[in-house]
């Protein structure tokens, strides 16, 4: 996901797309755990979509403007 897309989102919409991809990232967790994890770089790519997430919400708290 792109950040220009994560900030349209709304303050609520953007919360809940940091909960759905915390739980993604469990699963994916839990994957990797019992060796049925694929594609490693699937879990790199949604730590990275979730810091960016993070970053977003931040600045709004922030009041930094992009």
């Amino acid at each position: 996901m792109n950040v220009n897309e994560l900030r349209e989102l709304t303050p609520a919409e953007l919360d809940e797309k940091i909960y759905e991809l915390k739980q993604n990232l469990c699963e994916l967790r839990r994957k990797k755990a019992v060796g049925q994890l694929e594609h490693g770089e699937e879990m790199r790519a949604l730590r990275k979509t979730l810091a960016k997430a993070e970053t977003v919400k931040r600045q709004r708290e922030l009041g930094i403007q992009k």
